[in-house]
C-alpha cells in the first residue's frame, strides 16, 4: 500500500519534463532488467514442463510493485512481452504470460500491504509466514491460471496435460517468488552505508559457503569430464550434503541477518536448479514430478524457515536495543533525580532533624525554660505559654526529682560541655515516654555560662521495638534450646531402649526359668524396665521422634472412656469434672499417647492440690490465632483444657514447665518428663500446647488438636477381637540385629511364643541366608544397623525379591523409620511377650497349615 500511494503521488507530479524523463528512464531500466530475467528463464524453455524448476519473473514483478508501486506496471508488461516477441510465440500466449504476471504481482503486493506490513513483511517471523502464504495463493495461483488459459487457447492440450502444466507452473512461480522477492526487497530497502559497514562481508561469506555446498551437492560438473568421477566414488550420496546448507543459513539467522539468509538461499537454490536441468540426483529425469516437488520443498525449506528465524532474532535484537536505550535513559533520569534529591536532602536534613524530630528548648542557668519549639509541644504536650518560666525538672519522674537527677544533668553539662540523657520522662497528661538526647552548656564569648540547650527525641517506639526484639530473641533461643534438648533426649532414648530391652527380656526369661517364689528381685527388675520404658517414651515424645500410630478417633467417646483412668490418677479428696459439649468431631491422634498426656497432667494436678480440690477437663472448638497456632493460624482445632485449683506456678517458672527434667517436686517424686511428653505429643500430632497459671488460684494446660471432621473413625472391633493364641505349628523367624545381646532376648521372646529363630547380625548376612534357600516365615529386623543397608533397606529388598515373605521392623528411636513405607509395621523397643504377640498377629497371623514357610531358593 505504501508503494501504491507513492506511485499515485509520482504520477500526479509528472507535469515537469524532468519528472517525465525520470519516470521513463525508470520504466526502461525496469523493463530491461525484467525482460532480461524473463528471457534467461525462457531458455529453460518456460513452457516446457520438463525443464521448468522455478519461474523468477513472477517474484521479480511482485518485488518491483512492492518497491515502486503500481505505476511500474508498463515496465513489467513490456518486460514480460519482450521475450515472447523475440521468440515469435503466439500473441495469446505471451499476452497471457504478461497479464498473468502483472495481475499476480498486483494481487500479491496488495495483500502484503494490507495484511503483512508491505516492505516490512520480512521484519518479523509472523509476517514472513504470511508472505509465504500469499506467495502460494493468490500470487502464484493467479499467474499460473492465466498463463494456463493462454496455453490452452493456443495449443488445446488434454485435460490431464493442462492440470500437469498448471501444477508445474504454479510450483515454479511459488519457488521463484519465495527466493526472489526477499533478496530484492531486503537489499533495496537497506542503506548502502549500513550494509557495507555491518553485514556485507558477512553476507558474502555466507553466500560463498552456501554456493560451495550447493556446488558439491548438486553440480553436474562433479562426476563429469571437468571434474573426475572419483568424487562420486568418495561421496556416493553427495546430494545429502545439501543439508549442510542449514549450518550457514541458521548461523546467519541466529545473527539476525535477513539479507545474508536471502542471498545465500538464492545462491544455493541456483546450484540446485542447475542440477535439476540435467537430472542429477536427487532430481532424476525418470521421476520428473518427484524431482520438481523435491526442488519446491528444498526452495521452501531453504528460504522461508531461516528467513523467519532471522526476522525473529532481528526483532528480538531490536527490542533488546530499544529496551537498553530506554533503560539507559531511565538510569540517567534516575541519576539526575537522585543527585537533585541528595542536594535537597543535604540542604534540609539539619532543619528536618532539628525541628521535626527533636524537641529543642533553652534553659537559664537555674534550669528554667526560656524558649520552646513546636516539636517540644507536640512531644511533651505543654504549650510555650504553659511551660516557659517553669523548671525543666517537671519532665522527670517524682523519684528522679527527689534523687536530684535534674540538677545532676546540669552540673554534668557544665563540667563536660555536653551531657547525654536517656530515660523515662513524663508528658503533660501524665503518661511516660522514653527520650534520648543531650543537655549542652551555652557560654558567651567570654566563656561565661548563660544557660543550657536541651535537644530531646521521643524514642518510645524504638524502645518498644527493642524490647520486642529482645523477646523475639529469647523465644528463638528457647526454640533452639528445645530443639537441641529434643535431639539429645532422642539419642539417649535410642541407646537406653536397647538396654531396657535386654533387662526386661532377661527378666522375663528368668521368670520362666526360676521358681517365682525365690527371685523377688526379678519383679523389681521388670518394674524398673517398665518405668525406664515409660521414661524413654516420654523423652521420645518430647523430642518428637516417638513413632506414633495415629488413627481417627471419636474424641468425645475416648475422653469418656478415660474417666476411670483419670480418676485413679487423682486422690479421693479431688473432684473430677468433665465439660464436653456437642459438636466435638473426630481427631487424628495416637490414642495411647493422648491417654498418657492426660494422665501426666492429672498427676501434676494431683501433686499441686495436696489438700484436695477440683480437676476439670473441658473440650471446645476454637480457631487458633497466629500467636498460638503460628503457621496453622485460622484452622479449626479442638482445645482440651485441663484445669486444677492447686497452688499454681510462679511466672518466672511458667516458661520452663515444658522443659525436660524440670520439676518443682521433691527429689524422688518426679522425673520432670511428664509435661515434656505432653509438649512433644501435641506438636507431633499437628497441634500445640499452652499453659496459664496464677499463684494460689491454679493452673490450666490446654492441648490444641487439629480437627479431622468428615473422616471415618477407626474400627477397633477387629483389634479387640483378635485372638491371642499360640501358633499350633512352629514357624521360623529370622532375627536381624547388630547387637547379639538384644538379639538373644528377642529370640527368647519369639521362642516363648512357639517360634524357631535364626539370627544374623547384618542386612547383608540376612539376604545371603535367604538367597541360600532357607525356609523363613517372618523377618524381624532392627532399623539401625551398620553397613550399607539398614532395616528399612532390608525390608525393601525382601519385598522386592520375596513379595510373599512378611517383614517387620523394630527400633527404640531412629530417623530412618521416617523413610519406611506406611504399610510397614514397626514395633517400639522395649517390648515384652504380650506386645510381641499382638504385633505378630498384625504382621503375620498363624497359618493353619504350614506349607511350611516361604521357599526362597
Amino acid at each position: 500500500m505504501e508503494g501504491a500511494r507513492l506511485g499515485k503521488i509520482d504520477v500526479s507530479a509528472l507535469g515537469s519534463p524532468r519528472s517525465v524523463a525520470t519516470y521513463l528512464a525508470e520504466l526502461l531500466a525496469v523493463a530491461a532488467i525484467y525482460g532480461g530475467l524473463a528471457a534467461s528463464a525462457r531458455l529453460l524453455p518456460a513452457i516446457n514442463p520438463a525443464t521448468t524448476p522455478l519461474w523468477p519473473p513472477t517474484g521479480l514483478a511482485l518485488a518491483l510493485v512492492m518497491l515502486r508501486g503500481y505505476r511500474i506496471w508498463p515496465a513489467i508488461l513490456v518486460g514480460a512481452f519482450l521475450p515472447y516477441l523475440i521468440a515469435d510465440r503466439p500473441i495469446v500466449e505471451f499476452g497471457s504470460v504478461g497479464i498473468g504476471t502483472l495481475l499476480a504481482a498486483f494481487a500479491g503486493a496488495w495483500l502484503i500491504g494490507r495484511w503483512s506490513g508491505g516492505q516490512q513483511t520480512f521484519s518479523t517471523a509472523s509476517s514472513v509466514a504470511k508472505f509465504a502464504i500469499i506467495a502460494f495463493a493468490p500470487t502464484a495461483m493467479i499467474s499460473s491460471i492465466i498463463v494456463l488459459g493462454g496455453f490452452i487457447l493456443t495449443n488445446e492440450p488434454s485435460l490431464s496435460d493442462s492440470l500437469t502444466n498448471w501444477s508445474t507452473w504454479w510450483l515454479a512461480d511459488v519457488a521463484g517468488t519465495l527466493v526472489i522477492v526477499p533478496i530484492v526487497v531486503l537489499w533495496a530497502t537497506t542503506s548502502l552505508r549500513i550494509s557495507f559497514e555491518r553485514s556485507l562481508l558477512e553476507s558474502i561469506a555466507v553466500s560463498v559457503l552456501a554456493g560451495i555446498i550447493g556446488f558439491v551437492a548438486y553440480s553436474p560438473l562433479i562426476g563429469g569430464e571437468l571434474i573426475g568421477s572419483d568424487i562420486n566414488v568418495l561421496l556416493p550420496y553427495r546430494s545429502l550434503l545439501g543439508f549442510l546448507v542449514l549450518l550457514p543459513l541458521m548461523w546467519a539467522g541466529l545473527r539476525g541477518n535477513r539479507r545474508s539468509v536471502a542471498t545465500a538461499a538464492l545462491v544455493f537454490i541456483g546450484t540446485a536448479v542447475w542440477g535439476f536441468w540435467l537430472g542429477n540426483d536427487p532430481f532424476p529425469k525418470a521421476d520428473l514430478d518427484g524431482a520438481l516437488l523435491s526442488l519446491l520443498v528444498l526452495s521452501i525449506s531453504v528460504s522461508v524457515p531461516p528467513l523467519a528465524l532471522a526476522a525473529a532474532v532481528a526483532t528480538h535484537q531490536a527490542t533488546e536495543a530499544h529496551l537498553r536505550a530506554v533503560q539507559d535513559e531511565l538510569n540517567r533520569r534516575i541519576e539526575r533525580k537522585t543527585l537533585a534529591l541528595d542536594s535537597i536532602r543535604r540542604h534540609f536534613q539539619t532543619l528536618i532533624e532539628g525541628v521535626v524530630d527533636y524537641a529543642i528548648f533553652a534553659l537559664d542557668k537555674e534550669g528554667h525554660v526560656t524558649s520552646w519549639n513546636n516539636t517540644a509541644q507536640k512531644i511533651i504536650g505543654y504549650s510555650a505559654d504553659e511551660i516557659i518560666g517553669k523548671h525543666f525538672g517537671i519532665f522527670y519522674r517524682p523519684d528522679e526529682r527527689r534523687a536530684g537527677s535534674p540538677a545532676h544533668a546540669l552540673e554534668s553539662a557544665i563540667q563536660s560541655g555536653k551531657h547525654e540523657v536517656e530515660g523515662w520522662r513524663i508528658r503533660k497528661n501524665g503518661t511516660p515516654f522514653f527520650i534520648t538526647g543531650s543537655v549542652s552548656a551555652s557560654h558567651d564569648d567570654a566563656g561565661n555560662l548563660i544557660g543550657f540547650i536541651n535537644i530531646l527525641r521521643d524514642a518510645t517506639e524504638r524502645r518498644d521495638a527493642e524490647e520486642k526484639l529482645v523477646q523475639a530473641r529469647e523465644q528463638l533461643a528457647m526454640s533452639q534450646k528445645m530443639e537441641a534438648i529434643g535431639k539429645l533426649t532422642g539419642g539417649i532414648a535410642h541407646d537406653f531402649n536397647n538396654l531396657l530391652m535386654i533387662i526386661g527380656g532377661s527378666a522375663q526369661i528368668f521368670a520362666r526359668l526360676l521358681d517365682p517364689k525365690l527371685p523377688r528381685a526379678i519383679e523389681a527388675i521388670q518394674n524398673a524396665a517398665k518405668r525406664g520404658e515409660s521414661l524413654t517414651r516420654q523423652l521420645l515424645t518430647f523430642s518428637r521422634h516417638q513413632h506414633l500410630s495415629p488413627t481417627i478417633v471419636d474424641l468425645k467417646a475416648s475422653i469418656k472412656n478415660m474417666r476411670t483412668m483419670i480418676e485413679s490418677s487423682l486422690r479421693g479428696n479431688i473432684v473430677y469434672n468433665e465439660n464436653i459439649g456437642d459438636g466435638v468431631s473426630p481427631v487424628k491422634v495416637d490414642l495411647a499417647e493422648l491417654e498418657l498426656s492426660i494422665v501426666n497432667i492429672a498427676v501434676n494436678a494431683r501433686d499441686a492440690m495436696p489438700n484436695g480440690g477440683t480437676f476439670t477437663l473441658s473440650i471446645h472448638a476454637v480457631t487458633v490465632d497466629r500467636q498460638t497456632g503460628g503457621d496453622r493460624a485460622g484452622k479449626d482445632f479442638f482445645a482440651i483444657a485441663l484445669s486444677d485449683t492447686g497452688t499454681g506456678i510462679p511466672p518466672n517458672l511458667l516458661s520452663k514447665m515444658f522443659d525436660p527434667f524440670f520439676t518443682t517436686k521433691e527429689v524422688g517424686k518426679g522425673t520432670g518428663l511428664g509435661l515434656s511428653q505432653v509438649y512433644g505429643f501435641a506438636h507431633q500430632a499437628g497441634g500445640t500446647v499452652t499453659a496459664d497459671s496464677k499463684v494460689g488460684q491454679g493452673t490450666t494446660i490446654t492441648i490444641y488438636l487439629p480437627s479431622s471432621a468428615g473422616e471415618q473413625v477407626a474400627n477397633k472391633g477387629l483389634a479387640a477381637a483378635r485372638a491371642r493364641t499360640r501358633q499350633s505349628q512352629r514357624q521360623t523367624v529370622l532375627v536381624v540385629d547388630d547387637s547379639a545381646d538384644v538379639a538373644d532376648v528377642t529370640s527368647s521372646l519369639f521362642e516363648d511364643l512357639g517360634y524357631e529363630t535364626v539370627y544374623r547380625d547384618s542386612a547383608e548376612a540376612a539376604l545371603k541366608l535367604l538367597e541360600a534357600g532357607t525356609k523363613i516365615d517372618l523377618v524381624f529386623s532392627d532399623i539401625v544397623m551398620p553397613g550399607t543397608i539398614d532395616g528399612v533397606g532390608l525390608a525393601r529388598e525382601i519385598r522386592s525379591r520375596y513379595p510373599n515373605l512378611p517383614v517387620a521392623l523394630t527400633t527404640g528411636y531412629s530417623d530412618a523409620a521416617k523413610a519406611a513405607p506406611p504399610n510397614l509395621k514397626i514395633l517400639r523397643k522395649p517390648f515384652d511377650t504380650e506386645a510381641l504377640r499382638d504385633f505378630i498377629q498384625d504382621v503375620a497371623p498363624p497359618k493353619p497349615v504350614r506349607p511350611s514357610g516361604v521357599s526362597l531358593g
